[in-house]
Order: structure tokens, then sequence, then C-alpha cells
């Protein structure tokens, strides 16, 4: 687990990357808006450069599904991602791959005994997701966006949409908060690395995770388990720990 300065920030990829034959990295570009709603380029950049520097034959998949009428290559050339790849990198839209169904591992599940998402997943080496550090608010009640609230984006909105197609509304019932505790134990406990993009902090006075305000912070946070760099990145920007954390670490334990 380790802090950067966003100017000092040098990705250090976890051990599964080194040599790996195929690696996923989930950003979050889920709108068609730059940073702070979504990871920054820079960022993105500098994750995807040194895990080509570690392991120069592998294949990136970039996965992400989106949470808005607009494509994810729309959203992707409007932020400037396919400047970034190189030829052994791709960019795939979770929500057009293979499925397979995922155990929950929760010893309580809170909803979903399993859940679906792309088989792609375990068929890779390494996985890394990418966070965009945000605070929005749900039902009168703050809600931290960090590197494991964006695996939301690998759900198929064919299976959990409610009202709205674009969305994925199932898995904001009861709450995103216990919801999180079953995503983390289906796909989250799969991932090798997490990376929290702090460099601008995002501050929404409602639910929309679009619309807010931005705050310099100047600050990446990184490691290899996603509910370690969430807790690192919330204690250094002065917002309180999120109860799914606690839940996650306890239920762990």
């Amino acid at each position: 687990m380790y802090t950067a300065t966003t100017k000092s920030f040098i990705y250090q990829p976890p051990t599964s990357a080194h040599n790996a034959r195929h690696i996923l990295v989930k950003p979050n570009l889920g709108y068609p808006v730059g940073a702070p709603v979504t990871v920054s380029m820079g960022v993105l950049g500098e994750v995807l450069r040194s895990l080509r520097q570690t392991s120069p034959n592998a294949k990136i998949s970039i996965v992400e599904g989106v949470c808005s009428p607009v494509s994810l290559h729309d959203i992707a050339s409007k932020n400037g991602l396919y400047a970034l790849l190189d030829e052994g990198m791709e960019l795939l839209d979770a929500d057009t791959l293979p499925l397979v169904e995922y155990p929950n591992l929760s010893p309580t599940p809170v909803r979903f005994k399993t859940m679906w998402a792309p088989a792609l997943l375990q068929e890779v080496d390494c996985r890394i997701t990418i966070g965009a550090f945000k605070r929005t608010m749900l039902k009168n009640q703050p809600l931290i966006s960090a590197s494991l609230k964006n695996l939301y984006g690998l759900f198929p909105r064919s299976k959990y949409h409610a009202r709205s197609l674009n969305s994925r509304g199932q898995l904001h019932q009861p709450s995103v908060p216990k919801v999180l505790q079953d995503v983390y134990f289906s796909i989250g406990h799969l991932f090798d690395g997490a990376v929290v993009d702090a460099d601008l902090r995002f501050i929404s006075s409602d639910w929309k995770p679009d619309r807010g305000k931005t705050i310099e912070f100047g600050k990446i946070f990184a490691g290899i388990d996603p509910i370690a760099v969430d807790r690192s990145a919330c204690t250094a920007t002065g917002e309180a720990i999120p109860s799914y954390l606690d839940a996650i670490d306890k239920l762990r334990q």
C-alpha cells in the first residue's frame, strides 16, 4: 500500500502482473465526462505504461460498462483513451462480454448468493481496478466511490437494470453499502491491485455521480487490496470510513 503525489506517481504492478499472459484493467470510465468524474488519462496511462514495462508480451484488456446512453467507444474517444493504447491493448465493453455466475463467498450474503459478471475475470492472470475518488449523497447518507464501487461497471445492465436501462438499479437495493459487500465477495476478492485517483476529488450534494464540485487534492493511492486502498484514501482525505469497508473487513476475519 502506498501513496504518492500525482506528479511523482509511478505505478508498481502486483506480482501477478509480472510476465503475465493476460491482464484485465477496470478503469472508471462510465460517464462521458473527464476527471474527476472518471479517472484521469494521466493516471490510467501511467498504470498501462507500467504494466507494459512489467509484462512486455501481455494482452491487456481495458474493460468497462458505462452508466449512460453514451457508448464506451464515444467516452473513450472523448477522453483520449485510444492514444494510450499499444497494439497489445484492447478496449472491451463489459455489457457485450460472455457472462458466468460467480458465487458469493460471504458467510452472510446481503442480497445476491451469486452475481453475473464477465467470464473474462476468471480467465486472466491479473486484475487491476482504477477508481476515481468521489463522494455522493444517497438516501441522505454520504457514499464513497473508489476502487471497490468502481466494479459496479462489470455487472451487465441486462441483468441488473431497474427502471432505467442505462444504470444498474438492482444493485442499489437494499442499499449500495450493503450490496458492495456482495460485490466484494463475488468478484472484488479476485482483484490483484487497486488504484484510487484522488488528484481531483469529486463532491456531489446529491446522488448524481457526474455533477458536482471539484477539489484539488493531488494524491494517488495504490496497493494490492482494494479495501485497504479505499480505506487509506478515505483517511487521507478526511472522509469517514464507509460502513461497507468495516463490514467487509469484519467478514474477511
